[in-house]
Order: structure tokens, then C-alpha cells, then sequence
């Protein structure tokens, strides 16, 4: 199974995430800040990390991403950012950091579905938003 981990301080919007994606290919991971999610990612190497931006502590979703994606362990994870703040500066904020795609909250669940197969190798048959 396709591993996913999703990152977001928001427990309801973790478990939205996981309810949108729990179909037989994926095993759901989950992390509630920057920084737990480079420990889970570094031990469980997802393929896809769907990253928020803002969260508390030290480590933010756009610095997580830049630290995932120049560690040898975890740098051929996809990294999708799902944000509320869509910005241009963001967007390119997580381009330069690595991210490998980007959508604003609030979501489709079809675009977001659409997107994760995309990031994990899977055909959907549909086109996803604004890959980075």
C-alpha cells in the first residue's frame, strides 16, 4: 500500500484529509506539526506528504518541506501544500522549498483525490490543480 502522511495542526482537518483518502491503496499517516512530521516521515517514508503551511512550534509546513526534500531518507517523497493562505509568495515559497504541488484551502475533494494519485503514480483520469 501506498503510503500517505498528512500534516496539519487541525485534528478535524487531519481527520477530513484521511476520511477523503481512505481507499484500499493508501496506508494514512498522520503528524500535527513541522516537526513530527520529519521524525514520521524520516521513519516511515511516505511516498506523498500532504503538508499544511502555518502550524505552531519551530518548524512550519514550508520549512519542513525544504529539511524533507534534502534528506536522503525522505527527498523522493512527493510534497503537496494544502493551504489556507493561498498567495502568490506562498506558492512560490513552496516551490523553491520543494514542494511538488499546491491547493488552497478550502479543497475539492475530487482535486485533492485527483492530485495524491497523480503525486503517488496512479491514474485518475483527471488533470490536477496547479502543480508546482
Amino acid at each position: 500500500m501506498t503510503k500517505i502522511l498528512i500534516v496539519d495542526d487541525r485534528e478535524d482537518v487531519r481527520d477530513l484529509l484521511e476520511a477523503t483518502l481512505r481507499r484500499g491503496k493508501y496506508e494514512i499517516m498522520s503528524a500535527a506539526s513541522g516537526q513530527e512530521a520529519l521524525e514520521v516521515a524520516a521513519d516511515r517514508r511516505p511516498a506523498v506528504i500532504i503538508m499544511d503551511v502555518l502550524m505552531p512550534g519551530s518548524v512550519d509546513g514550508i520549512q519542513a518541506t525544504r529539511i524533507l526534500k534534502s534528506d536522503d531518507r525522505t527527498k523522493g517523497s512527493k510534497i503537496l501544500i494544502l493551504t489556507g493562505k493561498e498567495t502568490d509568495q506562498i506558492a512560490e515559497e513552496a516551490v523553491s522549498a520543494g514542494a511538488d504541488a499546491y491547493l488552497a484551502k478550502p479543497f475539492s475533494p475530487l482535486a485533492l483525490l485527483q492530485t495524491v494519485d497523480y503525486l503517488a503514480g496512479y491514474p485518475s483520469g483527471g488533470r490536477c490543480e496547479r502543480i508546482a
